[in-house]
């Protein structure tokens, strides 16, 4: 049964509550003070991931304990961790590679002994998902993100480094596949790479790979391994081909991880939607993760602001989580078996 889910804040809130109360038992968490929370919090495209002074390094057994123990006090259960060490200079090829990737392999098996079983990465090097408007108006006046490839362009380059290549990514991914697969097999845990967003082929001077299905089975025909799985990110997804539906059939074997979005447009110039006012057939995506008998997390994601929220966090306000969050459920029970 596919697990519901939702990305929440490694401190507790009123939305760790209000998610249980929809009847929501799994957190996708991410790490205090690791890459990722400052970039989800922020939806900057140019912050880069933090290395803060802490009591335990969040990434360490025990660090992950502990943000696993908070979430237990509330009911939740953690079923995936959307966060990592700094990698910059593992994607890049930089000085602190190998210092990096050992830190990335030490939170792989400490979670395996927690029994946490799915890792989110991504390979944008120096950047995050990119908006380039948070506050367009959508349905009933509410608020939503979007991206315009005409606007991201005028904005500096994030590096002039003229040696960071596209083959130069993907040397160094292939590096990283072929040293942390086996730490992910034998700790039991999936790594789920998340696409591009958005999948262009560069963003502000620095290249993107992780940008088509091609892309994707490239990576699986060259890593063979139950570890090495993908994000299906909907709304990234839905940019790099006219058939989502058939697209998610080809990959599912190695789907572990979904977030349940859609957007409007095309990869140069898209808005977010309401889950149930897109262009894709989410009741026929649905069916099929139901029908393959799909069990990993399964999360929401870029909602609208809605009335009486400020737009302070882009695409993820509460009440619109909470609307998807229900949409997303009644479309699983719709399609489960008689």
């Amino acid at each position: 049964m596919i697990r519901l889910s939702e990305l929440l804040d490694p401190q507790p809130s009123a939305l760790w509550t209000l998610v249980k109360q929809c009847g929501v038992d799994d957190a996708v968490a991410i790490m205090e003070g690791a890459e990722q929370q400052s970039r989800w919090l922020r939806g900057d495209a140019t912050n880069r991931g933090l290395e803060q002074d802490r009591a335990a390094t969040p990434w360490s057994l025990e660090g992950l304990s502990e943000l696993q123990a908070r979430f237990a006090a509330h009911g939740l259960n953690v079923i995936a961790i959307e966060d990592t060490p700094p990698m910059d200079d593992i994607r890049v090829g930089g000085p602190r590679a190998a210092e990096q990737t050992s830190q990335v392999h030490e939170q792989i098996r400490a979670m395996g002994r927690l029994g946490i079983p799915v890792l989110c990465y991504n390979w944008m090097a120096f950047t995050s998902w990119a908006r380039t408007d948070v506050a367009i108006e959508t349905r009933g006046g509410a608020l939503t993100t979007g991206f315009d490839a005409a606007v991201a362009n005028e904005q500096p380059p994030l590096i002039t480094d003229e040696m960071l290549t596209p083959a130069r990514l993907w040397q160094s991914l292939d590096r990283f596949l072929e040293e942390t697969l086996p730490v992910a097999e034998e700790a039991g845990v999936k790594l789920a790479l998340h696409p591009d967003d958005p999948p262009l082929g560069a963003m502000r001077g620095v290249p993107r790979i992780v940008n088509s299905p091609d892309a994707y089975q490239r990576l699986l025909d060259d890593h063979p391994s139950e570890s090495n799985c993908i994000t299906f990110c909907q709304g990234n997804w839905g940019l790099m081909t006219d058939d989502l539906p058939a697209t998610i059939s080809r990959f599912l074997p190695h789907i572990a991880f979904v977030h349940f979005r859609d957007v409007k447009g095309d990869v140069t110039n898209f808005v977010e939607t309401f889950h149930d006012d897109g262009p894709t057939d989410l009741a026929e995506c649905m069916r099929l993760y139901v029908e393959a008998g799909f069990d990993g997390p399964m999360r929401p994601d870029h909602v609208p602001t809605l009335e009486g929220e400020a737009n302070d966090r882009p695409g993820y306000a509460t009440l619109g989580r909470l609307f998807a969050l229900g949409y997303i459920r009644g479309l699983e029970h719709a399609h489960r078996p008689k």
